[in-house]
C-alpha cells in the first residue's frame, strides 16, 4: 500500500474538499471505511495512498493536488459533464465552508488562513463563519479565480481535473511564472497581488523577481541582489524607498541620482533592496 506521510491534516481537508463534505465522518462514508480509521490516520500523521487514489478516481480530482496541494496552471475549459441551472446551483452551494476554503488557500499557495485574510483585508472571524455555517463565499471565489487564473468551475465545485494548459499547444520553453507585484507609494512598498509572465521573459539569473509600480513607471527588480554596484537600484534611505541610479566612486562611496536630486554618500549609509533589471515607462 502506498502511504503519504506529512501534512495529513491538509491532505484530509483536500479529500473532504473533493468529495464536498465537511466532517471526517462524512469523508469516511464517502470512502466506504469506518470513521475511526481516519482518526487513526490523523494520530499517525499518515494518510494511506489507496484512500487518496480512490478519491482521485471518484471525484476526478488531480492526484498531485490531493497529495501536495499544488495546482497545474488552469485554463477555462469546461468539463463535458458539467451541470447547469438548478443542479449546478445546488452543487455550488453544497461546496461551501471548509471544502471551498481549502481550494482557495491552495489556489493562492497559502498554508494559513491568516495569509488569505491579510491579502483580502478580511477578518479571521469572517473566514471562521464560512466554515461554521458551511457558507459559500461567492465574491471571494470569483476574486480568487481572477487573481490566480485557477478554473472557476474547480474552485466552486472541486471538479474538472483537466483544467490546465495543454503543454503540446505551447512552446517547450514557455512556462507561466508568478511574480509578486508591489506599489511604490510615499516611500513604501505595498504588496498588490501578482503578475504572470512567460518564463522566457524572466532571466534565469534573476534570484528573486518582483514587479514594482509607481504612477509613471514600473520596474522588474531582482530583490535577491544586495551588493550595490553601478546601475539602477531600489534603495532605502532613512526609511524611505525609491528608485535611484547609482555609480560607485573611490573611498567606498556611491553617487546617487534620483528624480529631483543627486548626492554622494558612503555605501553603509543606505540599504539596497534590489537591482532594477528592466524599466517600463507609461507614455499616456
Amino acid at each position: 500500500m502506498i502511504e503519504e506521510k506529512g501534512g495529513s491534516a491538509q491532505i484530509l481537508e483536500r479529500l473532504m474538499s473533493s468529495y464536498g463534505v465537511n466532517t471526517q465522518k462524512e469523508l469516511a462514508a464517502a470512502l466506504g471505511i469506518p470513521a475511526n480509521n481516519i482518526s487513526g490516520w490523523t494520530q499517525r500523521d499518515n494518510v494511506p495512498g489507496n484512500a487518496i487514489i480512490k478519491c482521485a478516481l471518484d471525484t476526478d480530482a488531480d492526484l498531485r493536488w490531493l497529495v501536495q496541494g499544488k495546482l497545474a496552471k488552469a485554463s477555462y475549459e469546461v468539463s463535458k459533464e458539467s451541470l447547469s441551472g438548478a443542479a449546478l446551483h445546488a452543487e455550488v452551494m453544497a461546496n461551501g465552508g471548509k471544502p471551498v476554503l481549502r481550494r482557495i488557500l491552495d489556489a493562492y499557495g497559502f498554508t494559513m488562513q491568516k495569509q488569505l485574510c491579510e491579502l483580502l483585508k478580511i477578518s479571521s472571524g469572517t473566514v471562521s463563519t464560512w466554515v461554521r455555517r458551511n457558507y459559500f463565499p461567492g465574491d471571494v471565489v470569483v476574486t480568487c479565480a481572477l487573481d490566480t487564473g485557477v478554473s472557476l468551475e474547480w474552485l466552486a465545485t472541486g471538479k474538472n481535473k483537466a483544467n490546465r494548459f495543454d503543454s503540446n499547444s505551447l512552446p517547450e520553453f514557455s512556462q507561466i511564472r508568478k511574480i509578486v507585484k508591489s506599489k511604490l507609494v510615499a516611500g513604501k512598498l505595498i504588496e498588490d497581488g501578482f503578475y504572470y509572465f512567460d518564463s522566457s521573459f524572466i532571466s534565469k539569473d534573476i534570484i528573486d523577481p518582483t514587479f514594482i509600480e509607481s504612477v509613471t513607471k514600473s520596474w522588474l527588480v531582482d530583490m535577491g541582489q544586495k551588493d550595490i554596484s553601478n546601475g539602477r537600484w531600489v534603495i532605502n534611505i532613512d526609511g524611505n524607498l525609491d528608485v535611484y541610479d547609482v555609480t560607485r566612486v573611490p573611498g567606498n562611496k556611491i553617487s546617487i541620482v534620483g528624480r529631483s536630486s543627486g548626492f554622494e554618500c558612503s555605501v553603509s549609509e543606505v540599504i539596497p533592496l534590489g537591482v532594477v533589471v528592466q524599466t517600463l515607462e507609461n507614455n499616456i
